[in-house]
């Protein structure tokens, strides 16, 4: 099979496959574009399992070159437009990649570090390429094996330096099943994710889903703000969002959310975090419509599990199979196992870390669950996410969804972590981040909330920060907060 192929198979030809600003191309001139595109490859000598580095802002021009590198034979690999210089200098180190597809802007910056690499690859700016594609001759899908490489996903690098992640041609298989059989949406219906496309969320449940049903994906080249996103909901008219939790938080805060239910949007989705339930509560109230809460990896590109109501717990998504592994302690959180067509092929050149998250087509994500009797799962973070406090088990995600919850809007974010006091036990830590021109609103009820929560759940410090550290996909960098509190006067 081929991925690319796969996902173009279905759009009718008239129909409108991306837009972007003013931009709009159907599926027949995206299908005619793309086999431009791996023509275009090709005669450049990208051979098959080469990899093609996109560097750029999302576009329909970072869409063509993306895929054409797929319907080539060769392997596309999205990157941060924004990454940090030297989480960049090792991906351009260890990736072997063959070119850079990335515009004008961007060459200075890549010039100077490919300088200092060994056969690098070859700059490919991105204007000058789109415009010779009208005289390129489109040439066949290759034909590949199944288990074939198709494209890279980085990870965020929450725990150190950002892995690649490599999928195969039929990580596609099943990428719009979530799509339709959980958000019922099919053709007809227009897909905005406000992630970027380098990012696995918005890759899989929105360009790769979104092109296999055949329906409309909205692309924005701007990083999202609450306003940038209320514009283009307002412009392209999406009937399905994909958004991460502290954007609809933000979207809360600036009053934006009745404007996108005005303007049709019918399905939320968020991921890339746990969705709290006061933020889920406060999205339904102001736009008519609970966002579905999902849990998904780079390793596994789409949403493996969901929730659709208020209990938190999460269902297993079409096709997925799941185990734990028994360990002596049966209410400790575990380790999961899943199957499913979309898991990866394993990290390049990561070994260790491959050998601890892959088996024989199983993968292991780092986050602790703890199963239900009834079949759901309850999400319990990463191991550090779990603490044994007098002898329990304390989620420390629990407790920032509840003071979270409790801070009615005067906490612009926060972050919980465990750490050992001076007595040698294990205590909480909590870094909150108060909405601006609500300091004193914020430390009033954030004291309140703790005091509210079961002891063995209090935070014994507390630091007001002016920002959290997050990756370059707005996770939250646990690590880099713990080496922050023995700096804490408070």
């Amino acid at each position: 099979m081929n991925a690319a192929e796969y996902l173009l198979a279905t759009g009718q030809a008239g129909a409108t496959a991306l837009e972007c600003g003013a931009e709009r191309l159907t599926y027949g001139e995206l299908r005619d574009a793309v086999a431009r595109a791996a023509g275009a490859w090709r005669e450049r000598g990208l051979g098959q399992g080469e990899r093609v580095l996109v560097f750029a802002p999302d576009g329909i021009a970072w869409a063509i070159a993306y895929l054409g590198a797929i319907w080539a034979g060769g392997v596309a690999v999205g990157l941060n437009s924004r990454l940090f210089e030297r989480e960049l200098s090792v991906v351009l180190s260890e990736s072997g990649a063959r070119f850079i597809w990335c515009n004008e802007s961007s060459r200075p910056l890549l010039e100077r570090l490919l300088a200092k690499i060994a056969d690098s690859p070859k700059l490919i700016i991105d204007a000058q390429w789109i415009a010779g594609l009208e005289a390129q001759s489109p040439v066949r899908a290759a034909d590949l094996a199944d288990d074939a490489m198709a494209f890279w996903v980085y990870t965020s690098g929450t725990t150190g330096v950002p892995k690649a992640v490599m999928h195969a041609q039929r990580s596609v298989i099943a990428c719009a099943e979530f799509a339709r059989d959980i958000l019922g949406l099919n053709a007809q219906d227009r897909i905005y994710a406000t992630s970027k496309m380098f990012f696995a969320y918005a890759l899989g449940n929105s360009l790769c889903a979104g092109l296999r049903l055949g329906a409309t994906v909205i692309l924005d080249r701007e990083w999202p703000t609450a306003e940038g996103v209320a514009e283009v909901v307002e412009r392209h008219r999406p009937t399905a969002l994909f958004s991460v939790p502290t954007l609809y938080l933000k979207m809360l805060q600036a009053g934006v959310a009745a404007r996108l239910r005005a303007a049709g949007v019918r399905r939320y989705v968020s991921a890339g975090e746990g969705l709290p339930a006061a933020v889920r509560r406060e999205w339904r109230e102001a736009s008519g419509v609970a966002p579905v809460s999902g849990y998904g990896a780079s390793e596994t590109v789409v949403l493996v599990f969901y929730c659709d109501d208020d209990s938190a717990l999460l269902k297993p998504s079409p096709r997925l199979e799941f185990r734990t592994r028994a360990n002596g302690d049966s209410d400790a959180p575990q380790r999961l196992w899943l199957r499913h067509p979309s898991i990866a092929l394993g990290y390049w050149r990561r070994q260790e870390a491959e050998r601890d998250s892959f088996d024989e087509g199983w993968f292991s994500p780092g986050d602790l669950f703890r199963p239900r009797d009834d079949g759901a799962l309850e999400l319990c973070g990463r191991d550090d996410d779990m603490l044994k406090i007098s002898g329990q088990w304390v989620s420390i995600l629990d407790v920032e969804h509840a003071l979270l919850g409790a801070s009615g809007g005067c906490v612009d974010s926060l972050a919980a972590v465990g750490f050992d006091n001076a007595e040698g036990l294990v205590s909480i830590a909590l870094f909150a981040v108060a909405t601006r021109g609500q300091e004193a609103q914020a430390r009033e009820r954030l004291t309140a909330g703790i005091a509210a929560l079961p002891k063995l759940k209090r935070p014994r410090l507390v630091k007001w920060v002016g920002e959290l550290p997050l990756t370059a996909t707005g996770k939250l960098q646990r690590r880099k907060l713990k080496e922050q509190i023995f700096d804490s006067a408070e």
